[in-house]
């Protein structure tokens, strides 16, 4: 197949649409079919290969950037500008199918050009763009009930949405979404593994012996890491946070005994998640939560908001702990809970590593392209040989008892 991925985020940027996409170009390549891959334009001075993405084991990926400009109060955000590039690359490619990448902007774009071309598309939803515009109080026409006319009239002209998470695909359909299906996301359990711990960084982290408790992700006022500041002053635990963004400022004001160790990637990244003794998502809006996969596949036991993705990811009192979304108090108490326990800790460590490690990018890789030959065989009147259906149940189980109130 000849498909090409129009994404909000792509690499170097570091974030789940951009490392998502970068694992389904690089599956469909070797599965012998060919990606091409249009984003906007990067900022000034990322390290960015100007033609393809690829290198080392990696196959490379024809890249085609779109120009762009910041998004206001956030400039690590790139929206791309209007451009005759979009429809070229779309139509020079001659796609058999096009995949939108948590389509807000370039990807309405990419909508109207395949529809113009007579197209096929698929539309991956992957941010809560509704709750985004809630959280930041978005002005201008750009409030939630916005949001949702817009993700409303992009997916609704796709031959199909895949959602994330079951939450995710629940509230999509009740926002008037039609043809919505399950398609989660994979995690590297080889560099995600339990072997990385390093001992020597634990002790320079926590010198006296606390109980390290980390945060990995973007810091942003949806993430909602303030949530930890509570948490950072228990007695005997110390908090770790990787990762950068417009709140850190503030973050590093409110906790002033926490760790910050700014962005880290690739093996860095997966030594400082299996050093962890804790990991903690505080954010109420994700529609799947990859770090959660990630801590979990390291070893790590797991606290996160009983909302949205991770209802999917936490098996509760298994694998981690739920809590109610927006509380820091709750979190609180499931930390210290916790870092009392250490042989619960190692239980749920251990039982998340095994629940995600069938989770493979291959697998989830293979699923999607069971979603693009279904949707081209009703783009073309073809009826497939029965199979599995392409929608996946849910990829942990539902809560089995009450969360605290």
């Amino acid at each position: 197949m000849r498909v090409v991925i129009v994404t909000e985020s792509f690499p170097p940027e570091v974030n789940g649409v951009a490392h998502s996409v970068l694992r389904t170009a690089e599956h469909l390549v070797r599965r012998g079919h060919r990606p091409l891959v249009v984003t906007p334009s990067p900022a000034r001075g990322a390290e960015c290969p100007p033609e393809t993405f690829g290198g080392g084991a990696a196959p490379e990926i024809p890249v085609v950037r779109i120009p762009s400009v910041p998004l206001p109060g956030y400039p690590q955000v790139r929206i791309a500008l209007p451009s005759r590039q979009l429809a070229a690359a779309v139509a020079g490619h001659r796609p058999d199918l096009v995949h939108l990448a948590s389509p807000f902007v370039l990807g309405a774009r990419g909508m109207q050009v395949a529809a113009r071309l007579g197209v096929p598309a698929v539309a991956v939803y992957q941010t809560d763009l509704a709750g985004y515009a809630h959280a930041y109080r978005a002005g201008r026409g750009l409030g939630e009930a916005a949001a949702w006319r817009r993700i409303r009239a992009v997916h609704r002209a796709a031959a199909r949405t895949l959602a994330p998470s079951t939450p995710a695909a629940q509230d999509l359909t009740a926002h008037g979404v039609p043809r919505v299906q399950l398609w989660p996301r994979g995690v590297d359990s080889v560099r995600f593994h339990p072997r990385h711990r390093d001992e020597a960084l634990h002790r320079a982290l926590a010198p006296g012996g606390e109980v390290l408790v980390g945060y990995v992700g973007r810091l942003a006022p949806e993430k909602r890491v303030d949530l930890l500041a509570a948490a950072s002053a228990l007695p005997g635990v110390r908090v770790v946070v990787v990762g950068d963004g417009p709140s850190a400022p503030g973050l590093k004001a409110s906790m002033p005994g926490a760790v910050f160790l700014g962005r880290r990637t690739g093996d860095e990244l997966a030594r400082c998640f299996a050093t962890l003794d804790v990991f903690v998502h505080t954010g109420p809006l994700e529609t799947f939560c990859q770090t959660i996969q990630e801590a979990m596949a390291s070893g790590v036991p797991v606290i996160g908001p009983a909302a949205g993705g991770p209802l999917d990811l936490v098996a509760h009192h298994r694998t981690g702990l739920l809590v109610p979304p927006r509380d820091a108090a709750a979190v609180a108490r499931a930390v210290a809970e916790l870092a009392a326990d250490p042989a619960r800790r190692a239980g749920y460590g251990q039982a998340g590593r095994a629940e995600v490690t069938a989770r493979t990018w291959e697998a989830v890789g293979d699923l999607l392209l069971r979603h693009y030959a279904e949707v081209l065989a009703e783009h073309r009147g073809v009826r497939l040989p029965s199979a599995a259906p392409a929608s996946a149940a849910p990829v942990a189980p539902a809560l089995s008892e009450e969360l605290p109130a």
